[in-house]
C-alpha cells in the first residue's frame, strides 16, 4: 500500500425544481464548496447537474459531448460577464420614455490555453460580438517536467483589457499559473483577469486562489480531488480528446 489517501468524497444533495419537496428530489453529487472570496462556483441547479452528468458519462458520443459542453461553457461565460464592471447608462425607449440601466465599462478579450481552451472560444463569441481572442500554448518540458511556454499570440493592447482566461480542466493548475504570469508580464493587472473553467480540483483551485488573490475564478464544479497520476476524479477524462477527436 502507498502512503496516499483517497480524496474526500464530494457532497450529495437533492436536486430538482424548487416547488418540489426535498423528499421528491433525486440525490445527486454536487460541487465541493471552497472558502475563497475570489472563487465563484456556478449554482448547482438541476440543469447544470444534468449537463455535467452527460459530459461525464463515458458512453456519451462526441457530438453530444460537444453540444452539452458548449451549453456549460455558455453558462460560464455569462456568469463571468457578471463580474465585469458596469456604469450607469440612460436610454430612451421607442415610446419616448427614459430607462436607467448600465453598460459594461472597458474592453475585454479572451485568452485560451491551447488546445482544450480553444473549445471555449465560441461560447465567448456567442455572448460578445467581435471579441478579440488570444492564444497561449503551454506544455510540459520533457527535461524538467515543468510547464513551459511554447507559443503565445495576444492582442497588442491586452494590458488595457479585461481578460477572460479559458481552460476547461483545472488539475494541479500549472498551466493556468504560468498563463497568468505571462498575462501579468504583458501588463495585465491581476484584478482584470477572470479564469473560466468547467471542472477543478479542490487543491489546485485553492493554491491558485491563494497565489493570485486579486483575480477571480468562475468554475462549474469543484470535483472530488486528484488520483495518483494527477488526473481529476471522478472527472470526465481528457476533455480535448473527447471534444476534438473521439
Amino acid at each position: 500500500m502507498s502512503g496516499t489517501t483517497e480524496p474526500i468524497p464530494s457532497p450529495a444533495q437533492g436536486v430538482g425544481p424548487v416547488y418540489r419537496s426535498d423528499r421528491e428530489k433525486p440525490t445527486a453529487t454536487v460541487s465541493k464548496s471552497i472558502s475563497y472570496e475570489n472563487v465563484h462556483v456556478l449554482p448547482q441547479t438541476p440543469q447544470l447537474i444534468a449537463l455535467l452528468t452527460m459530459i461525464r458519462d463515458q458512453n456519451t458520443g462526441r457530438a453530444d459531448f460537444i453540444f452539452y459542453s458548449n451549453r456549460i461553457i455558455r453558462l460560464l461565460v455569462e456568469e463571468g460577464l457578471n463580474h465585469l464592471p458596469v456604469v450607469e447608462q440612460s436610454v430612451t425607449t421607442p415610446v419616448g420614455r427614459s430607462y436607467l440601466g448600465v453598460k459594461f465599462e472597458g474592453k475585454i478579450c479572451g485568452v485560451s490555453i491551447m488546445r482544450a481552451g480553444e473549445a471555449m472560444e465560441q461560447g465567448l463569441r456567442d455572448c460578445c460580438r467581435s471579441v478579440r481572442i488570444g492564444k497561449i500554448l503551454i506544455q510540459r518540458d520533457e527535461e524538467t517536467c515543468m510547464p513551459k511556454l511554447f507559443y503565445e499570440k495576444l492582442p497588442t493592447d491586452i494590458s488595457n483589457r479585461w481578460v477572460l482566461l479559458l481552460d476547461p480542466m483545472f488539475a494541479t493548475g500549472g498551466s493556468a499559473t504560468l498563463a497568468v504570469e505571462i498575462l501579468k508580464a504583458k501588463g495585465v493587472p491581476e484584478e482584470r483577469i477572470l479564469f473560466l473553467n468547467l471542472i477543478a480540483s479542490p487543491s489546485g483551485v485553492a493554491d491558485f486562489a491563494e497565489r493570485f488573490p486579486r483575480l477571480r475564478v468562475v468554475t462549474a464544479f469543484i470535483d472530488q480531488g486528484l488520483d495518483e497520476k494527477k488526473y481529476i476524479i471522478p472527472g470526465l477524462g481528457d476533455f480535448g480528446d473527447r471534444y476534438y477527436t473521439l
